[in-house]
């Protein structure tokens, strides 16, 4: 059944949908109260509804749950872009998941999601100068959540990860606006050169799931990389590649792979 789409208000729309949902939440279900209190409706941004989330997921025997929340809490306040880049993902992840029916599912249960912005702040902690911080955070990413992303990986904005299982980006891959990246994705090198080594992911890019992108190569903007093709070269722009090694196969059917979803070869959305 087709989802009818919640129109946002304005000044923070995500936020104020997140709350109006929590609410909604507890109210169906109120041994969910707790979990959506503390989360949620106990805060009074997303900024620091983010950096409880992140705590909460990324405390260990090793660094608290206090002091996690704290760098996350500093991250938000020194850096702005981090929270707009959280409200296009969650955007992101409600407009192009059918699985995804509520803005408050990423916050609360999507580790795609949570990782990003494990993430997000690994990466300000890393070019504040605090290596050794981000690599913990980026320890505890894989842990928690099997995604392991380098702390100087350089992300944009309204990223959407499905299912987020198994997933490497490597030190100097560059990921573009409105990307979408399926699991089992690798963005690695190919040898032990130590400069400038991994793929740059273009805008509005299409990664299938199983795909290996591997070498400091151009994916360009708006393409799509079919499920399980190793790509070891430059992709044009809106083009399709599959294959091992991948090949161009056809255009990319669409102007945004990304948000369309569409991974069939030769397809063309209308």
């Amino acid at each position: 059944m087709a989802k009818t789409r919640t129109h946002l208000s304005k000044l923070d729309p995500v936020w104020t949908q997140i709350v109006s949902e929590a609410r909604q939440a507890v109210d169906a279900e109120p041994l969910l109260g707790g979990m959506v209190h503390a989360c949620i409706l106990h805060h009074e941004t997303l900024e620091a509804a983010l950096a409880y989330r992140i705590a909460q997921k990324m405390a260990s025997a090793e660094m608290s749950e206090q002091l996690i929340r704290e760098i996350a809490d500093a991250a938000y306040a020194a850096d702005p872009s981090l929270a707009e880049s959280a409200r296009a993902d969650i955007s992101a992840v409600y407009e192009r998941d059918p699985a995804c029916h509520r803005y408050i599912q990423p916050l609360l249960y999507f580790k795609g999601f949570q990782a990003i912005q494990a993430h997000r702040v690994a990466n300000w902690l890393w070019r504040e100068g605090r290596r050794d911080l981000a690599y913990f955070f980026q320890m505890r990413m894989s842990e928690q959540f099997s995604v392991d992303i380098h702390p100087a990986c350089r992300i944009g904005k309204g990223l959407f990860l499905d299912h987020a299982h198994s997933l490497v980006f490597g030190e100097t891959a560059v990921i573009g606006d409105n990307v979408s990246i399926l699991h089992d994705v690798t963005l690695g090198g190919t040898g032990k050169e130590d400069e400038d080594r991994h793929p740059k992911i273009g805008d509005g890019v299409l990664i299938g799931a199983g795909a290996k992108v591997l070498g400091n190569i151009k994916i360009g903007c708006c393409s799509r990389i079919a499920a399980g093709s190793v790509v070891l070269a430059n992709v044009p722009p809106a083009t399709t590649v599959a294959g091992v090694p991948a090949k161009v196969v056809g255009e990319a059917g669409c102007s945004q792979p990304s948000v369309s979803m569409n991974q069939l070869i030769g397809a063309r959305d209308k």
